[in-house]
């Protein structure tokens, strides 16, 4: 089975392609979760199960949280640049990543002042037509229509 597999995988372009993307997603991930758990130089210190669990998923927790704010700030953008008239492109928002580390300040002050603010109302519609990358519009490039 796995000598059948490598060998798809060998003579398979579009799937080595999609092999290999989901790989660096996986690896783009990791890094910024080491990146957001600098503390005690991402080493977990403690020995109990319990705690280390508890670590590993407040990290995971602050993770997506980050993530989902740079999506939303992501998104905010691309609004912001339809409005100014700028046509975006499906392909150019398929490259960008939502593991932005530039603009979070690690080692910085931090106010608690906001926490009681109300945050609006989450709107997920991006005025995009992502069909082209799903395979669903005209001919999608090699590997885009398709799981990895």
């Amino acid at each position: 089975m796995r000598t059948v597999q490598l060998l798809r995988y060998l003579s398979d372009a579009p799937l080595r392609r999609r092999v290999t993307a989901a790989t660096n997603k996986v690896e783009a991930f990791s890094g910024f979760s080491q990146w957001i758990g600098f503390g005690n130089g991402g080493v977990i210190t403690d020995n109990d199960p319990v705690e280390q669990e508890k670590t590993a998923k407040s990290n995971a927790l602050l993770t997506n949280a980050v993530i989902f704010h740079n999506a939303l700030d992501i998104a905010e953008i691309v609004r912001q640049l339809q409005e100014e008239g700028h046509v975006i492109d499906p392909e150019d928002l398929a490259h960008m990543s939502p593991y932005l580390t530039e603009h979070i300040r690690r080692f910085g002050e931090y106010s608690t002042h906001e926490l009681g603010i109300q945050p609006g109302q989450y709107d997920p519609h991006l005025d995009v037509d992502f069909s082209p990358l799903r395979g669903d519009g005209p001919r999608a490039p090699d590997g885009y229509g398709q799981a990895a």
